[in-house]
């Protein structure tokens, strides 16, 4: 995964038969998929892979619990089994997790446990574990930061848990290593067309030496989330919205306000949502929001109503009540909801089922969907893009793909085991030189070997690509990572040759981004 290689090589053939706009979960994945098939594929991304969306997620890998509730069986039935083919073909990044609904009423027992029930049921043969019902005191045992007032029990359910961010490099490595390219901060300035109207490729910029490349396709997919609708306009002006963004903010507590191992999850908030409290890289992330927007924009912020409701929340259900001083960071993210027929500013009631759209110059634009069902999305973006442009039909293997980093061998404790089989890659470097085995800061697990091999291996651009994405240090700890700034900047500086005034330009930029983590 290096820059400069992708460049020379888009350079020297511009030809590919899918194109794929949009660097999250969707893109990369359905990138993958079309690789996987033997297409040349090239995935492209104004800004840095996963930015947008797909790193501000609960870090949640699930069925979805409450879309039970609502009755949408299929998308719960399709989750629960992309869910174990996840699983199964990523394990050191998909951890089964499990979590305690509690029980402060008589009826609430069995209630959630005979819908949990049907949940294990319907995840069949690859099934995280089954449900069952714990007493009060069992709760104040293994999860001894519960408020326990009038808790009567609770039931425990098996879901998945993972690092978004780490899971789209991984995939982004698989691409690579079947034959495909992606490139970063290279944004879409023009769809092209033949001289019927059809849809033939992209004029794309290089955000870093402004030069702009005309390559060409058999097809165009527009994977860019909360911002398809951008792409649809520079194919048709007059198309009506796709999307309505949603936005779901997350705060990042210390692990001693959950401690355990056990994940917490409130089935019904005041506004009818879910709240998750789960622990995650030895911090706790609780979330999340439903705040419906008109606009999408590049970096969302929480606003004071959305931490509140979380806080006064989760107050409600721990030991110890955080407030506003505990947060360690703030994270907000939005979803890409395929927009209703009718208006309606309920995005809790829009489906998050993924839909495909093909406009007249067949541009093929997928929405919706989340990260669980990324590998179905794109084998379904895949099947159509294949089946209108007439590439040569190739039956899809991802169901059973080892994402690239696979290993069994790894231990949860050790946070190096996010890299998988390239764990020894980074403990190499650290032998090589003892100083990269240094910790970062006392309070994060990073060491400063996991800098070197990103910015060697992992297409790193900016500061921020390092301390948000490649780690997820600013997620876990914007104060922190404020402190640590420095020290990562002078090792990306050297590994990618920046001068003495780029490095001050991206210490900068990023500490002006720090404040929208913080509960200043």
């Amino acid at each position: 995964m290096i820059r400069a290689e992708v460049l020379k090589r888009i350079q020297e053939d511009p030809l590919f038969d899918i194109i794929v706009i949009g660097g999250g979960a969707t893109g990369i994945g359905s990138a993958l998929e079309a690789s996987l098939r033997g297409y040349r594929t090239l995935l492209v991304d104004r800004a840095d892979f996963t930015k947008g969306t797909s790193s501000r997620s609960t870090k949640l890998v699930h069925g979805g619990v409450r879309y039970l509730a609502q009755g949408d069986i299929f998308l719960v039935f399709e989750a629960l089994r992309e869910r174990g083919y996840l699983k199964r073909n990523a394990p050191h990044l998909v951890r089964d997790q499990m979590f305690i609904i509690p029980n402060y009423k008589w009826w609430e027992g069995p209630f959630y446990t005979i819908g949990l029930k049907f949940y294990d049921l319907m995840s069949g043969f690859l099934s995280f574990g089954r449900s069952f019902y714990v007493s009060g005191k069992r709760i104040r045992t293994i999860m001894p930061g519960i408020q326990d007032k009038k808790l009567i029990g609770g039931v425990v359910y098996h879901d998945g848990q993972f690092d978004d961010s780490r899971l789209a490099m991984d995939l982004l490595h698989s691409l690579f290593e079947n034959d495909g390219l992606a490139i970063n901060y290279f944004p879409v300035r023009k769809i092209l067309k033949d001289s019927t109207g059809i849809v033939n490729g992209i004029m794309a910029e290089d955000k870093l030496t402004g030069k702009q490349y005309n390559l060409f396709s058999s097809s165009v997919i527009n994977a860019t989330g909360v911002w398809a609708d951008d792409i649809l306009k520079m194919d048709y002006s007059g198309i009506r919205k796709l999307i309505r963004p949603s936005q779901g903010v997350h705060l990042v507590l210390d692990k001693k306000f959950l401690p355990g191992d056990y994940a917490l999850m409130i089935p019904r908030t005041d506004d009818g949502r879910v709240l998750f409290a789960i622990p995650w890289h030895d911090h706790i992330v609780v979330g999340t929001t439903d705040t419906p927007l008109d606009h999408a924009p590049e970096e969302p912020k929480a606003v004071e109503e959305e931490i509140n409701f979380i806080l006064s929340t989760a107050g409600r259900y721990f030991t110890l009540v955080p407030g506003r001083k505990d947060v360690l960071s703030v994270f907000a993210g939005l979803r890409p909801l395929a927009a209703p027929e009718k208006d309606n500013s309920k995005t809790k009631e829009i489906s998050r089922s993924h839909k495909i759209f093909v406009s007249p110059s067949k541009l093929i634009t997928i929405t919706g969907g989340k990260w669980t069902t990324y590998r179905k999305m794109a084998e379904d973006a895949i099947n159509k893009a294949a089946k209108i442009s007439k590439l040569k039909k190739v039956k899809s293997i991802s169901k059973k793909y080892k994402i690239s980093g696979y290993t069994n061998d790894f231990c949860e404790s050790d946070h190096l085991s996010v890299y998988g089989a390239r764990r020894r890659d980074i403990i190499a470097l650290t032998e090589k030189d003892p100083t990269l085995g240094e910790k970062l800061h006392p309070d994060l697990n990073y060491i400063k070997a996991e800098i070197v091999w990103s910015c060697r291996n992992e297409m790193v651009v900016k500061l921020e690509d390092v301390l948000a994405r490649r780690t997820r240090a600013l997620f876990l700890n914007a104060y922190v990572t404020r402190k640590i700034m420095p020290i990562v900047a002078e090792i990306t500086a050297k590994e990618l040759g920046w001068t003495e005034e780029k490095k001050k330009d991206e210490i900068r930029a990023l500490d002006e981004l720090i404040r929208n983590y913080l509960l200043e």
